[in-house]
């Protein structure tokens, strides 16, 4: 028997027209200087960390370098170890304020690998607890989170005060 892993809630994005001349809100938001406002939990020199605004966890983040570069083997090897140690920290940070049991880290590196936004990488990092799915996301087109954004923004961002 084939097991399937069922994700009803992407089929809105996977299905949508895609404007490749739009702009990319990963090159745009963290110009704005309104971290709060766009969930840019922390910045570095080369990369930034900014909370998922559609979750699929509680404190659900991504890893985004400032530069805009949509394929892994054209990003800078300085640019991609200070993501690596931004994640590093960046897991530190959800263990101290959210208390995760393990996590889910990766790229989704291009639209037919699922990237959301194709034209600019980022690590996606879900952090994840023992029991944390269930059956509203099947069965109603549901994801179930149990904090809101701008709680798990603030939590995160005294997080990154905090953990050095």
């Amino acid at each position: 028997m084939t097991e399937r892993l069922w994700a009803p809630w992407r089929d809105s994005y996977v299905t949508a027209p895609h404007q490749a001349d739009s702009e990319c809100i990963f090159c745009t938001k963290p110009k704005q200087n309104r971290d709060a406002e766009n969930l840019i939990v922390y910045r570095s020199v080369h990369s930034y960390v900014i909370l998922n605004a559609y979750p699929y966890n509680n404190g659900h983040v991504m890893v985004v370098p400032f530069k805009h570069v949509a394929n892994l083997e054209d990003i800078a090897a300085d640019v991609l170890c200070e993501m690596m140690g931004v994640a590093q920290r960046t897991v530190r940070v959800l263990r101290h304020t959210l208390n995760p049991s393990g996590f889910n880290v990766g790229m989704n590196l291009g639209a037919a690998a699922g990237a959301g936004i194709a034209g600019h990488l980022h690590l996606h990092m879900v952090p994840r607890w023992i029991g944390d799915t269930n059956f509203m996301a099947v069965v109603a087109d549901t994801r179930v989170l149990s904090q809101a954004l701008a709680t798990s923004y603030e939590a995160l961002r005294r997080g990154f005060d905090d953990i050095s």
